[in-house]
């Protein structure tokens, strides 16, 4: 009898490391890590920089995670807004904790007030090609906004890769996938809101991380990883 699941075998043990190493390259994942993403106004302007602290990285159940600390400057270098946040990977699919995709506008808005939510995730899967819809997520997040409570839903859908480009920054070069997407984003005080709908586009770089997003109303990019 020919042992034909030697080879499939063999296959899957080697590829095991790669998948390791796939979680372990995301910049989210690198312990002690600080990221910094420029923002920049809907003419192009520089508006102010996004500083993300990465801590307390773990691998666990073949799960790796991270601890976020974001803080948010203007383009005076103000600190106007802090979140804290988490990443996992696993077999190479990044999950991005919602709460650190709020755009910098609803940030603003917020600062510093105590916001509550279940960590929902949002995933870049290690294995997508050009064509691929990806899953949507949605988010609902509590805040008590000096003695009022309001709370802010957030829904991303229609996410499809667009094709692959490459992206130059001041941190370096990176081959990465063009993501679009739609977003929904409502804040309701006393049960009244408004919502806001965002079309935008992202550049993922897999086993790297997100490089840089765009909309109509301004976008960010990757400038310094320390």
């Amino acid at each position: 009898m020919k042992n034909n699941w030697l080879p499939a075998l063999l296959a899957c043990i080697i590829a095991l490391p790669g998948r390791a190493q796939d979680c372990k390259s995301f910049y989210f994942l690198q312990n002690n890590k600080t990221i910094e993403m420029t923002i920049y106004n809907k003419k192009g302007d520089e508006n102010g920089k996004q500083v993300y602290a990465v801590t307390d990285v773990k691998n666990g159940g073949g799960t790796l995670t991270g601890q976020l600390n974001s803080e948010m400057f203007d383009r005076k270098g103000k600190s106007f807004a802090k979140a804290k946040g988490t990443i996992q990977c696993k077999s190479g699919v990044m999950m991005v904790d919602m709460k650190m995709s709020l755009p910098a506008a609803q940030q603003e808005q917020f600062g510093t007030t105590e916001a509550k939510a279940d960590n929902i995730y949002i995933e870049y899967p290690a294995a997508m090609k050009v064509g691929d819809e990806l899953k949507d997520a949605s988010m609902n997040i509590e805040v008590e906004n000096k003695g009022m409570k309001q709370s802010v839903i957030m829904v991303v859908n229609n996410r499809k890769v667009e094709g692959k480009e490459s992206v130059t920054t001041s941190a370096g070069t990176w081959e990465c996938y063009k993501i679009s997407y739609k977003s929904k984003i409502t804040i309701k005080t006393m049960g009244i809101g408004i919502p806001v709908n965002i079309e935008g586009t992202e550049w993922f770089a897999p086993g790297f991380g997100i490089v840089k997003t765009q909309s109509k109303h301004g976008g960010t990019a990757i400038t310094a990883i320390k």
